[in-house]
């Protein structure tokens, strides 16, 4: 694992865009999607669609799952 953003292709809207997210919170954010049994592309679409526009995507994805491994810590207390 390397601690530096990597580009990583996704699909929203049928339109091809990236995110540069770091390898721990790509395989995170991989690990989440298929536990929610989403395609990562749907997934990353919601999240798009309630971030704030101000706020760029790849912190949005960051942020996101920073939340679910809180609330999955959280539920275990």
């Amino acid at each position: 694992m390397t601690g530096r953003p990597v580009k990583r292709s996704l699909t929203l809207k049928g339109h091809r865009t990236s995110v540069s997210l770091e390898d721990a919170f790509w395989s995170e954010f991989r690990r989440i999607a298929a536990e929610m049994d989403k395609p990562l592309n749907a997934l990353a679409s919601e999240i798009d669609e309630a971030r704030d526009p101000e706020v760029g995507l790849a912190s949005s994805i960051r942020v996101y799952i920073l939340r679910k491994l809180v609330e999955e810590r959280d539920a275990r207390v």
